[in-house]
């Protein structure tokens, strides 16, 4: 609990809404009965349900209409929409690679959930660097044991 209090100040200082929110609300679930249930699901479902909405959140403009296929066929003729399409291909790649990392290995999970709040507290960064990190670590992983 010292640990949430401690990251909760730390969303204060560095006025962070989404982490005040997301502490304080699992402060709230660590105080109830619901916490035994709902942290073990939280835990092994979370990142879908974040990976979930933040897509809805993406594809809004195209279920508005706002962006269709026109768009996209326009966008597609510009070198900038296909380096944006490498990027989106490769963050995948590395976010698929670091789900198998931090189940594989969970004491890395420790430093990057770590690293994550730091950068979400202090650099106004966003929490989806768990996975990308892990992805990004596996890498340097896989990298350092071919040097070997």
């Amino acid at each position: 609990m010292m640990f949430l209090l401690l990251l909760l100040l730390i969303g204060f200082v560095a006025k962070n809404n989404s982490l005040i929110i997301a502490i304080v609300i699992l402060i709230i679930i660590k105080l109830t009965p619901i916490s035994v249930k709902a942290f073990p699901y939280l835990q092994s479902k979370g990142i879908n349900l974040g990976v979930t909405v933040i897509t809805i959140a993406v594809l809004v403009p195209i279920a508005t209409g706002e962006i269709g296929f026109k768009h996209l066929f326009d966008a597609l003729k510009t070198p900038v929409a296909w380096i944006a399409l490498i990027s989106g291909i490769l963050v995948a790649l590395l976010a698929k690679n670091g789900v198998q990392l931090l189940a594989s290995d969970p004491q890395i999970t420790a430093a990057l959930v770590l690293g994550t709040v730091l950068s979400v507290a202090v650099f106004k960064g966003v929490a989806v660097g768990p996975l990308i990190g892990a992805g990004i670590a596996y890498v340097f992983i896989k990298l350092v044991d071919f040097i070997k």
